[in-house]
């Protein structure tokens, strides 16, 4: 079970970062969509978000230092989930941005309630890898 959480988290995550990071304004945009941080510091984070998500993806399908790897992935799943619960609790709508896209869209557009599901489904993931990293097929166990 380790072995397949292991990889979907790190799947989606490093899938993520790599749609992410053809387009770094893109990714910008989304980040200041959710209208949470300052302009500026939003848009560092959406350049560097991608860089982030592909690096901890990269490790999670490798299983290389697992429990650290999954604990920033566990993380980097919850500040989502915060952002998706606050933009939707404050009527904002906008494309979460998870795969590329995002800023504003249409109320009729929005998938809220799915975004949360498979977010807090991937920061339970990533919590079970904190609490058990020792999967098979991971080269944790050859360093």
């Amino acid at each position: 079970m380790g072995t397949l959480l292991r990889l979907v988290l790190g799947g989606v995550i490093l899938v993520a970062g790599a749609l992410k990071v053809t387009n770094l304004g893109q990714s910008a945009l989304a980040v200041r969509a959710y209208q949470l941080l300052p302009y500026d510091l939003a848009g560092y984070v959406g350049y560097a978000l991608p860089i982030i998500e592909i690096v901890i993806g990269l490790l999670l399908v490798l299983g290389l230092f697992t429990r650290m790897s999954a604990l920033l992935g566990a993380l980097l799943m919850l500040a989502f989930v915060i952002g998706i619960a606050s933009a939707w609790a404050r009527g904002l709508s906008i494309d979460c941005g998870c795969f590329g896209g995002g800023g504003t869209i249409g109320a009729e557009q929005t998938a809220y309630p799915l975004e949360l599901s498979r977010d807090v489904a991937l920061t339970l993931a990533g919590a079970w890898l904190v609490r058990r990293p020792h999967t098979a097929y991971a080269l944790d166990d050859r360093i």
